[in-house]
């Protein structure tokens, strides 16, 4: 046992009941995972081009004016049910809304009004709340802004600007 490599020691293995596999099942593995990724690309392409095609979301109404203090936040779901946004009244009292879930990781962002940032708790990321635009931490997109429209005393929801840069 002496004469055996350290590594050997560290790593036993019982060579006749280890098991073998042959060059070609794992070239057919290989194959096979990768015929798998192809068709994930090809999925991910048809659900890119139906989503160009949808419809103009619904416009609704959201909260009202005398609901939302300045300084602020309120959240709603919009377009649907579970896909939550924030509505924001800023300190000059006009009104701003975003996707709630980071662009990271899908962590809920948390408005500080005060410091004119969104944070986001999970990795401290920070998005600007005038513009929606990461400044720190992991988040390289901006969050997605909900088009807002002010009628009297009734905030709606009329739309989403996916945004990229």
């Amino acid at each position: 046992m002496n004469d055996e490599p350290r590594w050997r020691r560290d790593f036993p293995v019982d060579w006749p009941e280890d098991e073998y596999i042959s060059r070609r099942d794992f070239v057919r593995f290989l194959g096979l995972t990768s015929l798998a990724f192809v068709a994930g690309q090809f999925w991910i392409l048809v659900e890119s081009a139906r989503g160009r095609g949808r419809a103009a979301l619904p416009e609704r109404e959201i909260a009202r004016v005398s609901g939302v203090p300045v300084g602020g936040s309120l959240v709603f779901d919009y377009p649907g049910p579970h896909e939550p946004k924030i509505l924001v009244r800023t300190q000059d009292g006009t009104f701003i809304a975003y996707d709630q879930q980071c662009t990271h990781l899908a962590c809920p962002v948390i408005p500080a009004v005060a410091e004119g940032v969104l944070r986001c708790p999970c990795h401290h990321g920070l998005f600007d709340l005038a513009t929606g635009r990461p400044l720190a931490g992991p988040p390289r997109r901006p969050l997605p802004r909900v088009r807002l429209r002010i009628d009297g005393d009734r905030i709606y929801a009329i739309g989403i600007e996916a945004r990229t840069t």
